[in-house]
């Protein structure tokens, strides 16, 4: 078990003031690391900080003047970060037609250009941690969205396929200096951002046909795997995208 203790790392995971990303931020801190709950909500950051046991870290990330204080903030107070994990991002579910000048913009602004700044502040400072001790990690959240698809939904299955190959060359550049990039694709999870899908019986219905285990994943359940590439058990896994989908995506 000594391979999954995180005590004495710095975490900072973007959008965990709920849904997978707080659950995400509970399981790190419950086995040891110090866990800096990012969002543009100082009272939701500072509601999940207390029930997780961690720290709000209030910034917006698609900001860049936000993004540079926040990693000084991290510096001054921390020392510097060993885990990052890029949760937050937006989605956009509508046809084709019905998208305006500039929506696609927005949807890559959160789901690949500021993961991609994050990583770029964040590998520096994991560096500087001891390139021996190996324990750098980057998590991306992507989606099954990635490596399959589905009508109404280009401009996210865009940017999550983006993330992916992000995760990918920032595996083979970064792993020299002791980092690892792996990602996480959900599947389809309970989120408060879900409810009225995972109200919808139709859609229900069509989850217990379509998903090997025939029901929508629990927040809860997204830890693990957070946890396991976060660790010292992970530490010769990267560039590697971790389905995490009840098995949607193998599920005929």
């Amino acid at each position: 078990m000594a391979s999954f203790d995180l005590s004495s790392r710095v975490a900072l995971v973007t959008g965990g003031a709920r849904g997978l990303g707080r659950a995400m931020a509970a399981a790190l801190a419950a086995h040891g690391a110090t866990v800096l709950i990012n969002g543009r909500s100082q009272a939701a950051l500072d509601e999940a900080a207390r029930s997780v046991g961690g720290h709000s870290a209030v910034a917006d990330i698609t900001d860049a003047a936000s993004r540079d204080a926040l990693f000084a903030r991290i510096e001054a107070e921390h020392g510097g970060l060993d885990i990052l994990i890029n949760n937050a991002g937006a989605r956009a579910r509508r046809p084709l037609e019905d998208f305006a000048p500039g929506d696609l913009e927005r949807v890559t602004e959160g789901n690949v250009f500021a993961p991609f700044e994050l990583c770029r502040l964040a590998a520096p400072m994991m560096r500087a941690r001891g390139r021996d001790s190996a324990r750098g990690r980057i998590i991306n959240i992507a989606s099954i969205a990635g490596p399959i698809a589905r009508g109404g939904d280009a401009a996210y299955t865009a940017a999550k396929a983006g993330l992916i190959g992000l995760t990918r060359a920032l595996a083979a550049e970064l792993g020299s200096g002791g980092i690892t990039v792996n990602a996480i694709a959900p599947g389809f999870f309970a989120t408060e951002s879900n409810t009225q899908m995972v109200e919808d019986p139709a859609i229900g219905a069509w989850l217990k046909t379509r998903t090997s285990l025939g029901r929508w994943g629990r927040a809860d359940e997204i830890g693990g795997a957070a946890v396991f590439l976060a660790s010292d058990a992970a530490s010769f896994v990267t560039g590697h995208v971790l389905v995490v989908d009840g098995g949607h995506v193998s599920h005929f």
